[in-house]
């Protein structure tokens, strides 16, 4: 092998990221209501589960308020609990 390959496979590509900001802090949104189903749309995966706040970049805060809300609107019959199984 020569040197050129083995300098190669030895670097190590790093990942970058933006920092996350939360939603709701930025748009300066203190409570997060059940009725507002577009907004909480947002935050639940496509198979139903809602988005944990690593991914999401919400603060605890309101990953707290989030969860009950979407949870709230799930019992009201605003948000679907689970997405049909496609396939």
């Amino acid at each position: 092998m020569s040197n050129t390959q083995t300098n190669h496979r030895s670097q190590k590509k790093y990942y970058f990221s933006r920092k996350k900001y939360c939603f709701f802090c930025k748009e300066r949104i203190k409570l997060i209501d059940y009725k507002d189903v577009k907004i909480l749309e947002n935050f639940i995966l496509d198979t139903g589960k809602i988005q944990p706040a690593r991914v999401s970049g919400t603060c605890s805060y309101h990953q707290k308020q989030l969860t009950k809300a979407i949870k709230r609107a799930r019992h009201m019959g605003l948000l679907k609990f689970v997405e049909p199984r496609r396939g």
